[in-house]
């Protein structure tokens, strides 16, 4: 396992200037970005594995870890700024845990639901592999954009500013996007409820 840096920054480690440089292929750039951000994304980690049941293999810094990996794996990265590698990070987090649960789910199927709300900024449940696996499979009926609202804000606990700053958009089409996005996904994990919309765009 790759042992990284969460202590001083590293000199002249302005997070801009290194993922400018790590979009153009420089895989040390990248090493040197991650002390800057390290609190942040052990945050985004601790809050993503909130939602999986008692007893999970994971904890913070193998999150951390393992979606550093992919993230140095998948060079060039399109991050711009702090914000957008939050963004991007907890996207490769999240789909480190839905790898996880596919291989736990192959093993064991799931005990079966229970309630999981999208409403507050923190879930009522932790999340059982299957759950967790259809909640992935509704995101993607998503439009790009609200997927990732709802990864930036579900996911990453990201405010509303940062998601805005991470996405390019304003505050406004940010919370529009959570609105639509939130309907869509309860219609479509509960359609007993009123069945799925056509479109999580529409109105």
């Amino acid at each position: 396992m790759v042992v990284l840096p969460h202590s001083a920054s590293p000199a002249g480690g302005d997070v801009t200037h290194l993922l400018r440089m790590a979009r153009e292929g420089d895989e040390q750039a990248l090493h040197r970005v991650v002390p800057l951000v390290y609190d942040d994304l052990r945050r985004v980690a601790r809050r993503q594995l909130s939602r999986e049941r008692p007893g999970h293999t994971l904890e913070a810094t193998a999150l951390v870890h393992e979606s550093y990996m992919r993230l140095v794996g998948n060079l060039p990265l399109d991050a711009v700024d702090r914000a957008h590698f939050l963004a991007i990070a907890a996207r490769s987090m999240r789909q480190v845990l839905i790898d996880h649960a596919r291989h736990m789910a192959a093993r064991k199927r799931g005990s079966g639901w229970q309630a999981t709300t999208l409403t507050g900024r923190f879930p009522a449940t932790a999340m059982a592999a299957d759950e967790l696996l259809a909640l992935d499979a509704a995101l993607s009926g998503l439009e790009p954009r609200q997927r990732q609202v709802v990864e930036c804000r579900y996911f990453a606990g990201m405010e509303e500013t940062e998601i805005a700053l991470a996405l390019g958009v304003s505050e406004r089409t940010v919370r529009r996007d959570w609105v639509k996005a939130r309907a869509w996904l309860y219609s479509a994990l509960y359609p007993e409820d009123g069945g799925a919309t056509d479109s999580p765009g529409t109105a």
